[in-house]
Order: structure tokens, then sequence, then C-alpha cells
């Protein structure tokens, strides 16, 4: 019995070192990704797998928790089917895959925290991994407000110049100030010239919002400087992201070195302009700037004083003064400017007009002004210059010479400086006409409108031959007459007359009216006397067609008798000699008393 039993002691211990040795060499592998990253309020999914060194039909997956040492269950699976813990925090935000993953719908920065996936094979042995989820949020673009106080060169200590505020960031982001294009660099002891002070607020959602102060013991140099802040943050998978504030400017008080007193806008100045003078310096701020001309004040504001239409009694010396008691005993310190104004006196010529002259005369003219520089005097007419002396000589004038005769006198450094005069010239004599113009009509007949135009003084009287319906115009220095009247035969035969006279002679031209032809349109009056040409050549080719064929019918006439076709034809018959009919023709005959009676015949028949 005792064999018995210590060889069932013996069968039991075998069987429980083999379950232990089975334990032992069990596994359960777990694998997660150790650090999934998202985007605050975006869906996010934790992987979880896991493998075994044999079968098992008891596998309970489970996702857990841990805060201050204590775990809780938020979902587990136990076969197919999975079932999502009551009273965590996560039972509305989670879901469990079928491959074991955990879902978060839209992840908080409360979310960032290790997620524990446990594996419990039973027998075979359990396993866990952590997966760490970081939530990011991008902070909102950083306020940069800079300090609108005066700050002064002269202070002992920095002052705050500026303050950054950057708000809902995750991680915690962090400002950099800038000066103009420059990072300054990040300094937090408060004995140096510039320094940081950043602090961090913690929202109740988590979010960080980091504000930064910036201290700087402000120089001369930093008046014209633009400073603003730059928050750096991070956001999943990607290098440092970057936002920037607005720029600001600092109000600095700093003494003058240097003081100007000058003229707005490009000279030179005449008379009538405005013109502005502006006194500065580089100091900050501007003083209150006083203004004088030769002993008097001038009321000026914000370093402007404004001359408007300026005389050349404007010109002389003006001075800007200012008493400086910023950073020394109080001195007046002033500027001087001279002001000059250029003018143009009016252009005056002489003799005055109007004048008269007879042709053939002599004219002198002459123009002169005042300058307060160089200038020049030309003389043009009809836009066309003359004299470049103020000086014009008409030699021998004719009526085309009479006329606006125009002085231009100009400095040339001053653009805009001009001044004219103008002179009419009469030249009176005998009238000429300039340019009669021929008429066409379509037929004999027709009522054709003739224009004549004439030059003379005293103004010319203009007569018709024959006359019609008339009327005259001015235009520039000639006189032009209109007639309409019928293109009887005689007018077209004789054309039309148009006379002009005056108390000192007369002048005619006979105007041509001819018959409109192919292209007339195109033809002047020289044109409608070639055609009148070109009809008289028809006239003699019409004479030579009708001989050519008079000399036809005689030919026939001869042909017919011949062939006794004729009753008045004799019976003999006529020899003719046939030569080779070209555009002559031959004819040959027999002499004798029929052939006399037969050329009476041919005679009697060309009658």
């Amino acid at each position: 019995m005792d064999g018995t039993f210590m060889s069932g002691r013996m069968s039991l211990r075998c069987t429980l070192l083999l379950l232990g040795l089975q334990v032992c060499w069990s596994t359960v592998t777990v694998t997660v990704t150790p650090k999934v990253e998202v985007i605050q309020g975006e869906a996010v999914k934790l992987p979880c797998t896991y493998e075994t060194s044999e079968e098992s039909k008891m596998i309970v997956v489970d996702w857990l928790i841990e805060s201050a040492g204590t775990r809780t269950r938020l979902v587990f699976r136990s076969g197919a089917e999975s079932k999502v813990d009551d009273g965590t925090p996560y039972t509305s935000r989670v879901i469990m895959g079928t491959d074991n993953s955990l879902s978060i719908d839209a992840a908080a920065v409360s979310d960032e925290r290790a997620f524990i996936c446990q594996v419990n094979g039973g027998v075979i042995g359990v396993s866990e991994a952590r997966t760490e989820l970081k939530v990011f949020s991008a902070p909102e673009e950083p306020e940069a407000v800079g300090n609108t106080q005066l700050l002064s060169v002269t202070a002992s200590a920095p002052e705050e110049i500026g303050r950054c505020t950057a708000k809902n960031g995750h991680p915690q982001p962090r400002i950099i100030w800038y000066k103009d294009a420059s990072p300054l660099p990040e300094i937090k002891d408060i004995n140096e010239d510039m320094y940081m002070v950043p602090s961090v607020v913690k929202e109740s959602s988590g979010l960080f919002t980091i504000n930064n102060l910036l201290y700087l013991k402000v120089q001369k140099a930093d008046k014209d400087s633009k400073f603003h802040c730059v928050v750096e943050y991070m956001m999943p998978n990607s290098d440092p992201k970057q936002k920037s504030s607005q720029s600001f400017s600092l109000n600095m008080h700093y003494p003058m070195e240097v003081m100007t007193f000058s003229t707005l806008g490009d000279g030179p100045f005449k008379e009538g302009d405005d013109v502005t003078m502006k006194c500065m310096t580089d100091g900050n701020p501007q003083p209150t700037f006083d203004f004088a001309a030769a002993g008097k004040t001038i009321t000026g504001e914000g370093g402007l004083v404004t001359l408007e239409k300026v005389t050349r009694d404007s010109a002389g010396e003006y001075t800007c003064s200012f008493l400086d008691c910023d950073f020394s005993d109080c001195d007046e310190i002033s500027r001087n400017l001279n002001l000059a104004v250029h003018y143009l006196d009016p252009v005056v010529i002489a003799p005055a007009g109007p004048l008269t002259a007879k042709k053939g005369d002599t004219v002198e003219l002459q123009c002169k002004t005042k300058a307060s520089g160089d200038y020049t005097l030309v003389w043009k007419k009809d836009s066309k210059d003359l004299s470049q002396t103020g000086a014009l000589s008409l030699t021998a004038v004719s009526l085309a010479d009479a006329g606006d005769y125009l002085c231009v006198g100009s400095m040339p450094s001053v653009p805009g400086l001009v001044k004219e005069a103008t002179v009419t010239l009469v030249v009176a004599g005998a009238p000429e006409i300039v340019a009669p113009t021929n008429g066409e009509v379509e037929k004999e007949g027709d009522m054709v409108t003739l224009t004549c135009s004439a030059q003379g003084h005293p103004a010319p009287q203009f007569t018709w031959t024959p006359s019609g319906k008339e009327s005259v115009d001015m235009k520039g220095n000639e006189m032009v007459s209109t007639v309409t009247l019928e293109a009887t035969a005689e007018v077209m035969k004789n054309g039309v007359v148009c006379k002009v006279s005056n108390e000192h002679g007369e002048d005619m031209k006979t105007i041509q009216v001819a018959l409109k032809t192919a292209g007339s349109n195109e033809a002047d009056g020289g044109d409608r006397a070639g055609k009148q040409q070109g009809g008289s050549s028809g006239v003699v080719i019409a004479v030579v067609i009708c001989v050519l064929l008079l000399l036809i019918v005689v030919a026939a006439l001869y042909f017919l008798n011949k062939k006794g076709m004729l009753p008045c034809g004799k019976k003999d018959k006529k020899e003719v000699a046939g030569g080779e009919v070209n555009n002559d023709i031959v004819v040959e005959m027999k002499s004798g008393e029929k052939g006399n009676e037969e050329s009476e015949l041919l005679n009697k028949s060309g009658q």
C-alpha cells in the first residue's frame, strides 16, 4: 500500500512539473505603437496586436488607463464580442475594433496620457504594452503690443517696450522677439540692458497661453526699428512651425544733433507759385519752431510755413529758430534759408499794332522784356520760328505776309515761365486771287458751285461773270467767295470769270466747268483739261471710222455691179485683180469707156 501511495505521489509530482514547464514555456507578446500623435478635435486610433506561443480559446484583450497608481479598464474583448465599461471618462467616446485597436472620438488635450493594451491568455500567460498619446493644438496668431509712452534714451534702466501674447497652444509653445529682421537672444537676467520676462497660464481646456515682456534700454539707433514677436510651436510629425505678430515702433525721446531748413518740392520757383518751407531736427519730439523774414514774424505750424502766390518781393532770407531746453540750458538754435523767386516781365512789342504796310514795304518789329535771369525772345508766325533775337525785319512784304506775329519770351532754366505778345500786320495792295477751283457737272444744264479765294487790303470786291447766287466768307487772311449757277452751253465753253478789285487794283481768273468722267473724283482741275483733249480725240476717231465705212460701201457697190446684180450695171464684166485682203482693199480696173462709166458711177455713189 505504501508502494502504491508513493507511486501516486510521484505521478502527481510529474503532472505538476509538466504543467509548470508548460506555463513557463508558454508566452503572449503584445505589440502597440509606442507614440501616437493627433491634432486636438480629430479622431485617433491606437492599434494593438498580439502573438501567443500556442493556441488558446480563452483570450481576453483589455484597454486600460492608469492614474495615481490605479488602473481603470475602458473596454475589453473576449472572443468575438467587445464591451465598453460604464462609469469611465471614455464610456461614450471609445470603440474597440475587431483588430483590437482602440478608437477615441474627438481627441482632447486631457487625452494625452498612456493607454495600456493587456492580453490575458489564461494558462499561457498575460502580457501588456503602453501607447503614449500626444495631442497637439496650434496657438492663435500672437499679439504684440508696444509701449506707447515716450521712452527716453537717458533712462538709467531698461523699460518695458512691448508685450507678446500667444493663446491656446499645446504642447507649450515659446515666444521669440525680433528687432527688424533679426531674432533677439533669449535673456532673462534683469541686470542686462535687454531681457525678457516669460509667463505661462494653463487654461481650463488644458491649452497654454504664454506671455512675454520685452525690456530694453533704448538708444537713438532704435528710433526707426520695428519690433515683433513670433510664436514657435510643434505639430504632429513635423518640424517646428511659426506664426508672426504685427510689428510696432517706439515713441522715443532723444536729443537733436542736426537741424535743417529747406523748401519742399523741386525748384526753381517763379512768380505765382506756392512755396512751402519745412524746418525740422533729427531729435524727438520736434520742438515748436518760429519763422521770420526781414525782421517780421511769419505764421507756421508743425514746422511748415507756406507762402501763397509768391512775387519777386517774396525773395530773400527766411529764418527758422527754436529754444532747445531738453538736455542742457536753454539755447536758441536757428537756421537761415535764401529764397529765390524768378520772374519775367510782360513782353512789349514796338511799334504797337495793328500795323498797316503797302506791298513792297519793309516792316521792322522789336519785342523786349526783363527777367531775373537769362531769357530768350522768339518771333513766330503760324507756329514757324522767324527770329531768335527779339528783332524781326520783313522786307518787300506781300499780301501773304499779312497776319498775326507772336513774340514769345521764356526763361529756359525755369520751366513754365513764359510770356507772349501779338501784333497784327495788314498789307495794303491790289487783291490777288489765291486758288480758284474748277467745277464739274453730270450734264449740261446742271447747277454748279464754284469758289474763288483772294487776299488784299482793303477787302476786295468779287464780281462773277456770268453771275449767280453768291456768298462771301473770311478764312484767315483770305476772302472766299462762292457762287452757284447753271452750267449752260456758254459756261461749259467759256468758263466763269472771277474778278476781285479794291482801290489799289484788280485781279481775275477764269474757272472752267467740264463734264464729269470716270475717275473724276480722283482728278483735279488739270485732269479736266486732259479729259477735254480726250473728247476732241474721240471726235477725230469717229470721223476716221465714218470714212472707212464709206470706202467699204463703195467697194460693195462695185462688187455687186461686177456680178451684174445691180440693175444699173452693164453686161460686160470687169476684171478685178484680187490681192490679199488685209487691212487694205486693192481694186484694179481696165481702161475703156465702160471703165470710165463705172468710175463715174462710183463717184456718184461716193457723193
